[in-house]
């Protein structure tokens, strides 16, 4: 019993630690893709360029974030870092 205890308390500990691919950025008012692709099309950046959106949302927070450009020259976004006011 001594054993069995923790192994199960373990496994349902782990259970809630598992990674899903669908968990991915999803863009907010001032990304660059709220609302879908842009318009225009960057062609002149070679595909896998980074690209980077520096904004503040609705709270006032500095929001940073990072966009991948896919071959079909759509933009996808990879990251999103909310900058503190103060350090």
């Amino acid at each position: 019993m001594k054993v069995v205890l923790p192994t199960i308390l373990s496994l349902v500990i782990l259970s809630g630690c598992t990674t899903d691919s669908s968990t991915e950025v999803q863009p907010i008012p001032g990304s660059i893709t709220y609302g879908g692709q842009p318009r225009t099309k960057l062609t002149k950046s070679p595909p896998g360029s980074v690209i980077y959106n520096s904004f503040y949302d609705s709270t006032g927070a500095r929001v940073r974030e990072t966009y991948i450009l896919q071959p079909d020259r759509t933009l996808r976004l990879t990251r999103r870092v909310i900058v503190p006011d103060f350090p």
